[in-house]
């Protein structure tokens, strides 16, 4: 790595973009043109640099983001390649969190797919600056404008074409520079490291000169120097054309487009180029704000080395056993052997190292500063969201938001020595992903695993075998019933008997009566003294109670009943054993003259899907018992409102992307318990 950087020459940005379209192979490119890679790692023979665990290179897809640096003229470019599979959005999520600037890669014979519509939209809510790349131009299909208006109407963005692809699928041969109006042709000798720009062929003339002419007046449209040129027919120099680029990208008012096909080495240079031209840098976007943790005034942190220590800690991951946590640095510096104080959690950290990325190899540094995204070892307690700042300076940099988990399977380990692995295994899990939730069940005894989507529990499962060598059996989590009373029930109990050589006596009478939804379980007596003396009143209800928990139908706890004591005997011989015993008779008599009803588990889903396949996703959720409560419209999209039985949930995410070919996607959470 040559000397630091200024800051204005940091690009720190993300690839994002669907499962398939190529942002892995775009980032290998990237690394072997910048000179960090000495050959090109290919995703589908399991060599990508950036896909290094064990499963992305088993399945050829991105998992986990992974974080790189490299250098090109005069920046240094710092990329998080980001996951396209709608399971692992969260990763996409926490990189758009830290980033400056991203590159939307998307297919030229798909256009806009389902995820990279989610995570567009990821982009939008984080005000994230972008260019896109069309990539796969050399596929057969591969049309280019139809992808660029896919992008406006799909995402409603301004794409703005910079450059033109010379020819397509198998005569796909390099690229038109529409603002120096050059053609670009790439040396397949030399993997195209060496390229060439010369002046037109006259049989693009036409159509460059045309597009050219719609570059100008797009960008006029947004500054209004160049409207005034362009309306006056002046000549624009070059210059003024890429500064009024850059500045409307960054605004957000534009998307720069490019193209090329990574695998046949082609476009890559000039969207490296781009990057360095049209994306911001730190200096370029608003200061990070974050609030002071006592006073919860709003604190603004500029990007100075000199200023305050502001960072944020956007992914934690376990490697070979030890935490690494990934942390933007928005404002001041810290070195390797200090300490840093953590706000959430009111203690200091030390940072035992500090490390530049490059992917899964990295670079030991003795300091870092405002602009940097690092890996630090050494942090006992901060996660993921957490703020790293000074003692002297404390302030809370916004936390993320993830959504929760929509699908659970239940685990049990195979043997004696993966039950004594499992806890371990599952919290490293945890620490890594905020999106996977593991809770015991006590009332069936399962480990219940949650996570966002059926691919990613089962990559959790493989990564447990694979990397920690833990054998699971994994079954579906069982439903929970509950039970409750049809109509009021009495009943009464004498207990006489001789229990360690001493005679206990007692007698209950009781009511139970059913109660609303979501009342619970209500206690009163009624007994006089004369019947019960008030010692004994504890006994009952606990006895009563724990009589109530192991249900009377199917063993399902019994739920919403109103439990009146209205009478009882006792004498010399009762006791708190005698009447805790005898409540739980009189309770099963009471329950043995009554009938019973069995509750399910009924969940609020919320399904998001594009018009055309509303009717599929509806009557889905009809055959699933389910009842749709509203239908409320958005651009392109539908947001239906629905409840449904747990029980009838399992594999819907798997049938919800079939029936809307991928694109739509839910939420559910518990509302309330019902009549099955």
């Amino acid at each position: 790595m040559s000397k630091k950087k200024n800051i204005s020459q940091f690009r720190n940005i993300g690839i994002m973009a669907h499962i398939d379209a190529g942002k892995t192979t775009v980032t290998e490119r990237i690394l072997y043109y910048t000179g960090k890679s000495y050959k090109i790692g290919e995703v589908h023979d399991g060599e990508a640099v950036m896909d290094w665990m064990q499963d992305e290179q088993d399945r050829g897809i991105t998992i986990t983001s992974a974080v790189t640096t490299c250098e090109w003229n005069k920046s240094l470019i710092q990329i998080i390649d980001t996951p396209g599979h709608v399971d692992f959005t969260v990763e996409v999520e926490r990189a758009l969190r830290v980033l400056d600037g991203a590159i939307g890669v998307f297919c030229a014979v798909g256009g806009v797919e389902p995820q990279s519509e989610t995570v567009w939209r990821q982009a939008d809510r984080y005000s994230v600056p972008r260019m896109a790349f069309v990539n796969k131009m050399d596929r057969t299909g591969a049309n280019f404008f139809d992808a660029v208006n896919s992008i406006k109407e799909k995402l409603g963005a301004n794409p703005v074409i910079l450059q033109l692809p010379m020819g397509a699928e198998d005569h796909f041969s390099g690229v038109i520079d529409l603002i120096n109006m050059k053609q670009i042709t790439w040396d397949d000798e030399t993997k195209g490291a060496e390229y060439s720009k010369d002046d037109i062929s006259p049989e693009y003339e036409k159509i460059a000169y045309q597009y050219r002419e719609t570059l100008l007046e797009a960008i006029s449209e947004v500054n209004d120097e160049i409207m005034e040129k362009y309306l006056s027919e002046e000549d624009i120099a070059i210059e003024e054309i890429i500064k009024a680029i850059r500045a409307a990208t960054i605004l957000r008012q534009i998307v720069p487009v490019f193209c090329g096909s990574a695998l046949k080495n082609k476009g890559i240079q000039p969207l490296l180029d781009g990057i360095e031209l049209y994306l911001p840098s730190p200096l370029d976007i608003p200061p990070i704000k974050g609030i002071h943790p006592d006073s919860g005034e709003e604190l603004e942190f500029l990007p100075q080395k000199g200023g305050p220590l502001a960072a944020l800690i956007f992914k934690v991951s376990m490697i070979e056993g030890r935490k690494l946590s990934f942390a933007r640095i928005y404002s001041g510096k810290i070195e390797a052997g200090s300490d840093v104080f953590n706000p959430l959690l009111k203690k200091k950290e030390k940072l035992s190292r500090i490390l530049k990325m490059h992917a899964n190899k990295r670079e030991r540094l003795k300091e870092a500063s405002a602009g940097d995204i690092i890996g630090i070892v050494g942090l006992k307690d901060s996660g993921t969201g957490d703020t790293l700042c000074s003692q002297d300076n404390p302030v809370f940099l916004e936390k993320m938001e993830y959504e929760d988990p929509v699908i659970s399977i239940a685990i049990e380990p195979k043997t004696h020595v993966d039950q004594e692995k499992l806890d371990s295994v599952l919290e490293k899990f945890t620490i890594e992903d905020p999106t996977l939730t593991v809770r015991k069940d006590d009332e069936t005894g399962q480990t219940i695993l949650s996570g966002m989507g059926e691919l990613h529990l089962e990559i959790i499962i493989s990564r447990m075998l694979k990397e920690f060598k833990t054998n699971v059996n994994v079954g579906n989590p069982q439903v929970v019933y509950r039970e409750v009373l049809t109509c009021r029930a009495k009943g009464q109990a004498v207990f006489e008997r001789e229990i360690s050589g001493k005679m206990h006596f007692a007698g209950v009478n009781i009511q139970l009566k059913p109660l609303n939804r979501g009342d619970g379980i209500t206690f009163k007596s009624e007994a006089g003294d004369d019947q019960i003396p008030e010692q004994y009143i504890p006994a009952i209800e606990k006895g009563i109670r724990e009589s109530l928990e192991g249900g009377f139908l199917k063993g399902y706890p019994l739920v919403d009943v109103g439990i009146v004591i209205e009478g009882g005997g006792f004498d010399e011989r009762s006791s708190e054993l005698a009447f805790s015993v005898c409540a739980s008779m009189a309770c099963k008599d009471a329950l043995e003259n009554t009938t019973l009803a069995l509750l399910e588990p009924i969940m609020a889903v919320e399904v998001f899907v594009p018009d055309a396949y509303m009717g599929d996703a509806i009557s889905d959720l009809n055959a699933r018992g389910g009842k749709v409560e509203s239908i409320n419209p958005k651009v392109g999209i539908q947001i239906v409102k629905a409840v449904v039985p747990l029980s009838k949930m399992f594999g819907y995410s798997t049938a919800l992307r079939s029936a809307s070919q991928g694109r739509g996607t839910f939420t559910m959470q518990f509302s309330r318990f019902d009549k099955v």
